[in-house]
């Protein structure tokens, strides 16, 4: 870890950080654009307002990571997990999500505009007041998922799991299940 601590300190450029066991590590603030973090363990992570623009995270265990507030604008997040992750205030403008694991995940004032989430598990997640302008978002929510103060423009379709059972909505249907719990958007035509 002290190497790692050297390279935020001293500014040398592109972390190549794949692979490596990072959990519990505070990088708050640092500069981690483009970097790989391909398939690294981040567990419990402190990454306040860390710039994580176009940053590899492929795979990463982010789990009851803290990214409040971090930059995450064009990274990719393809088949990693944020189970209980905070990225409250954080921007995902332009972030690639593909089977992704975000149960329980805070979001509260987050950015999603422009952001691509396909297959994305946000069950017991939290949206409250998060932004979205043109954002895919095929996802999966549940009467636990959290969207009060969600604004802006969507495609669909999501899954609403209850219980045993579960529905795909598209469209009109999905702007009023969404709707009917607090958020404010207008799904758009696929």
């Amino acid at each position: 870890m002290a190497v790692l601590r050297d390279w935020v300190a001293e500014d040398v450029g592109l972390l190549d950080a794949a692979g490596l066991d990072l959990s519990h590590i505070d990088l708050s603030h640092a500069d981690l654009a483009d970097s790989l973090l391909t398939e690294t363990a981040l567990q419990g992570a402190r990454l306040v307002r860390v710039d994580l623009y176009r940053a590899h995270l492929e795979g990463a265990n982010l789990d009851e990571a803290d990214l409040s507030g971090a930059s995450l604008v064009k990274a990719e997040l393809d088949q990693a997990s944020l189970r209980g992750a905070v990225l409250n205030g954080a921007d995902l403008g332009s972030v690639e999500m593909r089977d992704v694991d975000g149960r329980g995940a805070s979001f509260r004032q987050a950015s999603l505009h422009g952001a691509s989430l396909t297959n994305v598990d946000l069950r017991s997640a939290d949206l409250t007041d998060v932004s979205v302008s043109e954002t895919f978002m095929q996802t999966v929510f549940d009467d636990q998922t959290v969207v009060s103060g969600l604004s802006g423009t969507i495609f669909g379709p999501a899954e609403v799991v209850a219980g045993e059972g579960r529905n795909t909505l598209a469209g009109v249907a999905l702007e009023s299940w969404l709707n009917s719990r607090g958020a404010r958007v207008r799904v758009l035509p696929s």
